[in-house]
C-alpha cells in the first residue's frame, strides 16, 4: 500500500473570505470584532437571492467556527448571539428555496434506486473531463471541491449521535474507513490534499473559497444545514446516500480523467480509493443507514426523500454551471487562481502588437 507523506502544509486557520454583497459584509466584519450594531435586518435577508453568491458566503462565513475557524476570528464567535439570528434568517431562506425546487419528489425507495442510474452516455462533470477534459479543467474541478473535500465527512458526523441502533452502527463504520482506519495518513481530506498538491494546487484548508462561487457553496452548505440540526437528520441520511452512491462510478471516471491528463498517481489514488469504499459503503448506506433509521423512526421517510432530492438538486446546478462554462472555454471559478483556470489566451490586440 502506497504511504504518502503530509503536504508541506501549514496547520493554519484560513484567512476571512472577502465579501460578496451586504449581508455577507455585515457577518465579516461581526467576525473581525467590528459592526456590532450593523447586522442585515430580516427584510434585507429575505430580498436576497437564496442561492446566490451574497447569502450562499454569509452562510459560509456562519457555519465555519464550527469546524476550522477563521484566522483572527476569536472561537467564542461560534455562539455568538447576533450571528445565530441571522444565521437562522439565511438558514430558513436556503432551506426554504430548497423544499419548494424539491416538492415533486419520489419516496425514498424509489429515490434510492433513481441513483443507482446513470443517463446513457453520462451527461454530468465527470463524464465531461473524461471524454474531453483538459487538465486545466480538471484542476478547477478540484479546486471547488476542495471547500467541502478538505474536511471530509465532517459535516455529516453530527449526525451519529442523533442515530439509534444499527444506523449509528453502520454509520460509524463507514466513518472510521473515512478518516484512514485509524491511519493519519489514509484520512480521505488528507487524500485530498495529496491530490491537489500533485496537481500544483495549494493544499491549505480553505484556501480556495474567494474564487469558488455559490454553486459550489450551496452544495458545501447543504451538508451544514443538514448537519448541525437535529430535525434535519433524516435528510442528512439521505444526502449521506446520494454521495456514497453517486461517488463509486465517478470516481472511476475522474482516475481515468486524470491518468489520460498525466497527472501522478497521488493525484489519482484520492479517486481510485473512493471507487473500491464507496462501492461497499453504497450497500451499507441503504441497507443499514437508512434502513435501520426508518425502522426506528419510519415518520422520518419525507425527511430522507428530501435530503436525496436537495443534494441532486444543487448538484445538478453546480454540473450545469460546470458544463456551461467549459463547453465556452471559460473559468468556472469566480476568478482564474494559480494553478487553475484556462490557458492565456492572447488578445487580438496583443498579436496585432507582436505583428507590428
Amino acid at each position: 500500500m502506497t504511504v504518502l507523506a503530509a503536504p508541506a502544509t501549514a496547520a493554519t486557520r484560513p484567512p476571512v473570505p472577502e465579501a460578496r454583497g451586504d449581508v455577507s459584509s455585515a457577518v465579516r466584519a461581526r467576525l473581525l470584532g467590528g459592526g456590532a450594531d450593523v447586522l442585515p435586518s430580516a427584510a434585507t435577508i429575505a430580498r436576497g437571492d437564496p442561492y446566490g453568491e451574497d447569502l450562499q458566503l454569509a452562510l459560509h462565513l456562519c457555519y465555519e467556527p464550527h469546524y476550522q475557524g477563521f484566522e483572527g476570528v476569536p472561537d467564542t464567535v461560534e455562539w455568538d448571539a447576533g450571528l445565530l439570528g441571522v444565521w437562522a434568517l439565511v438558514e430558513h431562506r436556503f432551506e426554504s428555496a430548497l423544499r419548494h425546487d424539491c416538492r415533486d419528489r419520489p419516496g425514498v425507495g424509489d429515490a434510492l434506486d433513481e441513483l443507482l442510474v446513470e443517463p446513457v452516455g453520462g451527461t454530468g462533470p465527470s463524464s465531461y473531463l473524461l471524454a474531453e477534459g483538459e487538465l486545466w479543467q480538471l484542476r478547477e474541478n478540484v479546486v471547488l471541491r476542495s471547500v467541502s473535500q478538505l474536511r471530509e465527512t465532517d459535516p455529516q458526523l453530527w449526525v451519529i449521535p442523533r442515530l439509534r441502533g444499527r444506523a449509528k452502527a453502520a454509520m460509524t463504520a463507514i466513518a472510521y474507513d473515512e478518516y484512514g482506519c485509524g491511519r493519519a495518513e489514509r484520512v480521505h481530506a488528507v487524500l485530498y490534499a495529496h491530490l491537489m498538491a500533485d496537481l500544483g494546487l495549494d493544499p491549505a484548508y480553505g484556501r480556495y473559497v474567494d474564487v469558488v462561487g455559490a454553486e459550489m457553496l450551496a452544495v458545501s452548505n447543504l451538508m451544514s444545514l443538514l448537519g448541525l440540526h437535529r430535525r434535519l437528520r433524516g435528510a442528512l441520511v439521505g444526502h449521506f446516500a446520494v454521495l456514497e452512491t453517486t461517488s463509486p462510478p465517478a470516481a472511476s471516471r475522474l482516475s481515468a480523467a486524470l491518468r489520460r491528463a498525466g497527472a501522478g498517481p497521488a493525484a489519482q489514488l484520492y479517486y481510485d480509493e473512493h471507487v473500491v469504499a464507496d462501492a461497499v459503503h453504497e450497500q451499507v448506506v441503504r441497507r443499514d443507514v437508512v434502513g435501520g433509521l426508518l425502522d426506528d423512526e419510519p415518520d422520518l421517510a419525507p425527511d430522507v426523500s428530501f435530503g436525496i432530492a436537495a443534494t441532486r438538486h444543487l448538484e445538478d446546478r453546480l454540473g450545469d454551471h460546470l458544463l456551461g462554462a467549459w463547453s465556452r472555454g471559460d473559468s468556472a471559478l469566480r476568478t482564474p487562481s494559480h494553478g487553475a483556470g484556462p490557458p492565456h489566451r492572447s488578445r487580438p490586440e496583443d498579436d496585432d502588437r507582436s505583428g507590428s
